[in-house]
């Protein structure tokens, strides 16, 4: 009888947190065309305030009751995102003003081979091969959806800005892992879009951006991507309790991707470069997805090969376990770095 040698890894199962940051960047994704018809009728700055407050307002109807148990933990977390999502949001807007988008993104992909090197020294915990080579891969496919044959390299304060922009965009996504389990979901994600709203409006006057005649145009895109943006922060506040930084960051990825496959619906061209560019972010979230095998016996491989491995979420020393108060109860599922 013939017997093949037993995989060192295997296919996992996306988890329902994994599978929920999925359906997020097809989100995310339609939020480009949205965003590219809004500023043509508004200043970047205004909008996005008004984006984030919003959100922000829309979250706070719905977590109400929540907010009446506001502790200065919940302040604090929800401070600290919302300051990196607004500089996330107001370097990467900053740089844009002196180079051009295929640049900018370009260098935004630097974001993604950040964060497991901030989750290494935040969490004391290195990811594994399959997540290290699904992070090349996601990095490598950002970079041909980038097209870096429209990158123009003359390294000058817009280049500078946008690479700095990708440190908070990687710490907003490291906060998040370190305050999950901490605080409560909703008060933290309320407080988070107010603050990014807030420093996004009050950074107008420094710009010397004024406020935009009004327009249902943009009130209506603000209102709608507000309540996009709502949703969004919610699920990463929720799923990031046991999805880890890193392999967040994979299914981030994704995001490009679906913006690409709407804008084709809308009547961009894709160059086959960022096709072959989506295909290495699609292929490094299924290579994050492997598992190493369990080691079983002689007799178990033989007769039903590697069962499922249980592990837990990386977290942060500092984090607790507990359920939050608003009654979103944290995946139970496994999680590798």
């Amino acid at each position: 009888m013939l017997h093949t040698a037993p995989s060192r890894f295997r296919l996992a199962r996306p988890t329902r947190a994994e599978t929920a940051l999925l359906l997020l960047t097809v989100v995310w994704g339609s939020t480009f065309l949205i965003v590219h018809i809004a500023v043509q009728y508004s200043g970047p700055w205004f909008f996005v305030g008004v984006r984030f407050l919003a959100a922000g307002l829309i979250s706070a109807l719905v977590f109400h009751r929540a907010l009446r148990g506001m502790r200065l933990r919940d302040l604090g977390a929800g401070a600290a995102i919302g300051v990196m999502i607004f500089l996330g949001y107001g370097l990467q807007t900053a740089g844009l003003q002196t180079i051009d988008s295929s640049t900018s993104a370009f260098l935004t992909a630097l974001y993604v081979p950040l964060v497991p090197l901030l989750q290494w020294v935040v969490f004391r915990k290195r990811p594994n091969l399959p997540v290290l080579v699904g992070v090349t891969l996601a990095f490598v496919g950002l970079v041909l959806l980038a097209d870096p044959g429209a990158v123009d390299f003359g390294f000058g304060p817009g280049e500078t800005l946008t690479l700095v922009s990708t440190l908070p965009i990687a710490g907003e996504i490291i906060l998040i892992s370190v305050f999950a389990g901490r605080v409560d979901l909703g008060r933290v994600t309320v407080v988070q879009l107010l603050v990014a709203g807030i420093l996004s409006m009050s950074t107008m006057p420094l710009v010397g951006e004024t406020v935009p005649a009004f327009s249902w145009i943009w009130l209506v895109c603000a209102v709608g991507l507000g309540t996009a943006s709502a949703a969004i922060q919610l699920t990463m506040n929720w799923a990031q309790q046991t999805v880890s930084p890193t392999k967040a960051t994979i299914i981030y990825a994704g995001e490009p991707v679906w913006a690409g496959v709407i804008g084709r619906l809308a009547g961009d061209r894709l160059p086959p470069i960022a096709i072959l560019g989506a295909l290495l972010i699609v292929a490094g979230s299924v290579v994050s997805e492997l598992k190493p095998a369990k080691k079983t016996d002689a007799s178990e491989a033989d007769t039903s090969g590697a069962s499922d491995a249980s592990g837990d979420a990386p977290m942060h020393p500092l984090v607790s376990s507990d359920a939050t108060a608003t009654g979103l109860q944290a995946p139970t599922a496994r999680v590798d770095a």
